[in-house]
């Protein structure tokens, strides 16, 4: 038996085909919690979907880019009309960018790295707050960074993303927490997982983040990561609201 509350709740998890969002979607099928899983990668995401039925659980896929409306509303129609609803929203999904000092940052990878990692999250969230607050009660959880507690942890379009995350955790918090929304943020360390980081060599950027590199101690996995975040959804957290996790082995205490 889980205290968590989940069971048989809609939960809507991005960036769900690999890494932190594959593990938070198989946690909350396990808790028995119904799984949107949505990704990029197709093949990736139906793989998150067989192994939740493969453990008994329900889940369909939705498969896109999050920074199109209509992958948003798809997201969003698919949650409702074939899984009952929509409860908890985790906007996991983000890339990296190239460790980028200003300096060296052109157009192209800035607005890449805002429109997955800040606007389609945004898109996604105003998209599902209508269901929420129609029924009532909500949980919306969302994947930040130690770069959003510090600028010495990536480049910087990376790290004024994930500093908006947190400025839209606490908006979302303030504005919806007398219509029963909770919202809350991991910060997430060091972690094992598929992401890729495309360094350009002898760059200002990385050559700095590099000096720091030292207090990151152990890499998490993505299952602790994980972790977090289902506790964050549930009813065992159903007084926190506009928090930021650190879940770092205490890197943001260094």
């Amino acid at each position: 038996m889980t205290v968590t509350g989940l069971s048989q709740r809609v939960v809507v998890v991005t960036g769900a085909g690999s890494g932190i969002g594959r593990a938070a979607a198989l946690r909350f099928g396990q808790e028995g919690a119904k799984v949107l899983a949505a990704d990029l990668n197709g093949e990736a995401a139906k793989e998150t979907v067989r192994q939740i039925e493969g453990e008994g659980g329900t889940a369909v896929a939705v498969i896109g880019d999050l920074s199109r409306q209509d992958v948003v509303d798809e997201v969003v129609t698919t949650a409702v009309r074939s899984l009952g609803g929509l409860d908890v929203l985790v906007n996991n999904a983000g890339i990296m960018d190239r460790m980028s000092a200003a300096a060296d940052a052109d157009d192209a990878e800035w607005e890449r790295v805002l429109r997955i990692n800040l606007t389609a999250p945004f898109m996604l969230t105003r998209a599902a707050l209508p269901h929420m607050l129609e029924s009532g009660q909500g949980s919306i959880v969302f994947t930040a960074s130690e770069a959003s507690l510090r600028g010495s942890s990536a480049g910087a379009a990376y790290t004024a993303s994930k500093h908006g995350i947190l400025g839209l955790t606490k908006s979302l918090a303030v504005m919806y927490r007398e219509q029963g929304i909770r919202t809350n943020a991991i910060a997430p360390g060091g972690t094992i997982t598929g992401i890729e980081v495309d360094i350009q060599e002898g760059a200002h950027g990385p050559e700095v983040i590099g000096s720091y590199a030292r207090n990151i101690g152990r890499l998490s996995a993505a299952e602790e990561q994980a972790a977090a975040i289902v506790f964050l959804a549930s009813d065992a957290a159903s007084n926190i609201n506009g928090v930021i996790l650190p879940v770092d082995n205490g890197w943001s205490a260094v």
